[in-house]
């Protein structure tokens, strides 16, 4: 077996990286940067110019499966021409690949896309399923809404497409978890706005997973890629607070101190929906980290 991975030296790209080779899983991967360029056996890396619309077609031979995971973070602060960044580097790597595979012979059946639970409105009451019809108004669910658009045109293409909505992942390196234990080691830890937001979390090393679950099954459609105990950013704060032995002496930060700070990219902290795992479960996916103590026990 052959893979394909677009951001692949993104935090989940070198966790699922490592998962495939450790699993006999061969490797080609997508940069746009020819210094980063390698080349093993069973490893291989070949550019792309999304400006230009090129890609190294070398890159698909021999490969079944694409798991596409590129995209600008969101964790920079949302200036007009930023959300442009975040939307359309998701897009056009898209439709560059699209549009090379709509030209030429491969062996591509199978299309994994990076997703998110951003998509589902912000709720402290409802549980979202990946059959949930509502969707939120705002600027990320807008980014899902054409990501996951995108993706699903692979289907006209004859492949068999699969989304994993991601939740909040946590890992040692980096992204959430770091920046909370560095705040709350300095004693300024505290829950953020009403502390009721819901945080759907994945250990790193179970999101990497999911994806190897579907592509070792063959899976198609939408799975929610979050682990089966959520926990409300109160909980999640003071948690990682106890572990480290840190007390939380100051009150929360209120919602509106934080909108001052960020901007819109405050919704990031202050809204939060309850996710369920149930899907990736019945398909007989096994969590390594179910819930938040191990996982920030290992972490730690």
């Amino acid at each position: 077996m052959k893979v394909l991975i677009t951001g692949a030296t993104g935090l989940i790209g070198r966790e699922l990286v490592k998962q495939c080779l450790a699993e006999g899983v061969s490797v080609n991967y997508l940069t746009t940067r020819k210094e980063k360029i390698k080349a093993s056996p069973n490893y291989k890396g070949f550019y792309w110019n999304l400006d230009a619309g090129e890609i190294d077609t070398a890159a698909f031979e021999g490969v079944n499966t694409i798991i596409h995971l590129a995209g600008a973070t969101v964790a920079n602060r949302w200036t007009k021409s930023y959300k442009k960044e975040i939307l359309g580097s998701r897009i056009r790597s898209v439709d560059v690949i699209y549009n090379v595979l709509s030209e030429i012979d491969h062996s591509v059946g199978h299309f994994i896309s990076a997703s998110g639970i951003s998509i589902y409105p912000n709720s402290e009451t409802i549980l979202f399923t990946e059959e949930n019809d509502k969707i939120d108004t705002g600027f990320l669910a807008d980014v899902v809404v054409a990501w996951e658009k995108a993706a699903n045109r692979f289907g006209s293409l004859g492949m068999d497409v699969a989304l994993v909505r991601t939740g909040m992942v946590l890992s040692e390196k980096e992204g959430a978890l770091p920046k909370l234990v560095k705040i709350i080691r300095l004693g300024l830890g505290s829950p953020i706005g009403n502390g009721e937001q819901w945080q759907s979390w994945i250990h790193i090393e179970d999101v990497a997973g999911i994806y190897m679950h579907i592509l070792k099954k063959e899976l198609e459609g939408v799975y929610n890629g979050v682990a089966p105990t959520p926990v409300t950013n109160k909980r999640l704060t003071k948690h990682i607070a106890k572990y480290l032995g840190a007390p939380l002496w100051l009150p929360n930060v209120p919602g509106f101190v934080l909108k001052l700070l960020m901007g819109e990219m405050a919704m990031l902290a202050l809204e939060g929906q309850l996710v369920s795992s149930k899907k990736i479960e019945e398909h007989g996916f096994m969590f390594r980290f179910s819930n938040l103590e191990s996982a920030i026990m290992n972490l730690l």
